[in-house]
């Protein structure tokens, strides 16, 4: 597939999985993820694949396992109460470094919650929803075309690092209908995995496992993991940086809110506001050095999700106090508006950048706490 086609994010997920070699893929319905399910029902029979409905988000996780171990490329997905579900199962991924592609379209929480747009699974996704001292490592599209090609590279960066790969969409990105075009070549050869269990005949035996019950042995094992991890931060951090270089205040946005941004930034541009956006788009390993350098250019950062807070933490901590942090979210599936989110921009500008006389001449209005 080289042309364009019309797909929804959940669609184009499901495609670019199929495209990046994955043949085996374990799922349970949830709204507002079924269109990937359904094209996955469709398509891998196609391509001589596996699909299975599994009976529950759990077992879905622990197929997923078992095909990863044989050395498969696999994918599962759900959306935030599914993702909840299968956290022990992503943990034992983790520990066990079995490469697996985990795709969450984000719905309002918590519990059931509702099916609208949100961002607030951001915590579990980056400080390892389960037990144990792991990651996973985490991309944020932002667009239908940017979630089918962070969906073909997350099965590379599994395989890359024995490592589970969450793709973190939301409902208004799942459902959201966008040219998508497929460019990579289809991944049809792939190296062997000497570590995988495929039946040990003229070999020696291959184990997979978590458990490390000898005495020193688990903190060994933990040792080597941060290891990797560190590799992975120095090697793996993705973002983009919009008009940051002359820009008074910096707005940080991951995914749909991050489109928002891009459209206040239009706005702006005409009424001689120095706004810019920093975009991370891997979430972990999460972009601070480029938050560390930005807070020595511009005067304040505006966080904005779909959430009540929590993306604004790792910024805080990137920024160590440089310059001040704003937040705006809204939460329960609110999608924040362009017209709301340059509102508060006008708030932040007098704090910054003007006095009161300044802020008469400019028109600006005032402050307000």
């Amino acid at each position: 597939m080289s042309n364009k086609h019309l797909m929804t994010g959940n669609e184009a997920a499901a495609e670019a999985a199929i495209q990046a070699g994955c043949r085996y893929y374990y799922g349970y319905p949830i709204t507002p993820q079924n269109e990937l399910m359904n094209h996955m029902a469709m398509r891998m029979p196609q391509v001589g694949g596996t699909f299975i409905q599994a009976e529950s988000e759990i077992a879905a996780i622990y197929m997923a396992y078992g095909s990863a171990a044989a050395g498969a490329r696999v994918m599962t997905s759900s959306s935030s109460p599914g993702i909840s579900l299968k956290q022990e199962g992503i943990s034992y991924l983790a520990g066990s470094e079995l490469p697996c592609v985990i795709v969450n379209v984000q719905r309002g929480g918590p519990g059931l919650g509702d099916i609208s747009p949100s961002q607030a699974d951001y915590f579990q996704a980056v400080k390892g929803g389960g037990h144990g001292d792991y990651h996973t490592l985490v991309l944020a599209p932002s667009s239908v075309q940017e979630l089918a090609d962070l969906v073909y590279d997350a099965f590379d960066l599994a395989d890359r690092y024995r490592n589970p790969v969450m793709v973190l969409g939301d409902a208004q990105l799942g459902q959201m209908v966008e040219p998508v075009e497929f460019s990579r070549p289809p991944r049809t050869y792939f190296p062997k995995k000497k570590w995988a269990i495929t039946g040990a005949e003229g070999r020696p035996r291959n184990i997979i496992k978590s458990f490390y019950p000898v005495k020193g042995e688990l903190e060994e094992f933990n040792l080597y993991l941060q290891r990797k991890y560190q590799k992975i931060e120095e090697k793996e951090v993705r973002y983009e940086e919009i008009n940051t270089y002359y820009s008074e205040i910096a707005l940080v946005a991951y995914g749909t809110c991050a489109r928002i941004c891009k459209e206040v930034i239009r706005k702006a541009s005409p009424l001689g506001y120095r706004i810019g956006l920093l975009r991370p788009i891997s979430l972990w390993p999460f972009p601070k050095e480029a938050l560390r350098n930005l807070s020595e250019r511009v005067k304040a950062f505006l966080v904005i999700e779909m959430s009540a807070g929590q993306m604004v933490e790792d910024v805080r901590l990137s920024v160590l106090g440089r310059c001040p942090v704003h937040f705006y979210g809204r939460t329960g599936g609110g999608v924040p508006s362009s017209k709301a989110v340059l509102e508060k921009v006008l708030e932040i500008i007098p704090t910054v950048s003007a006095g009161p006389l300044e802020m008469a001449e400019m028109g600006l209005p005032p402050k307000v706490d």
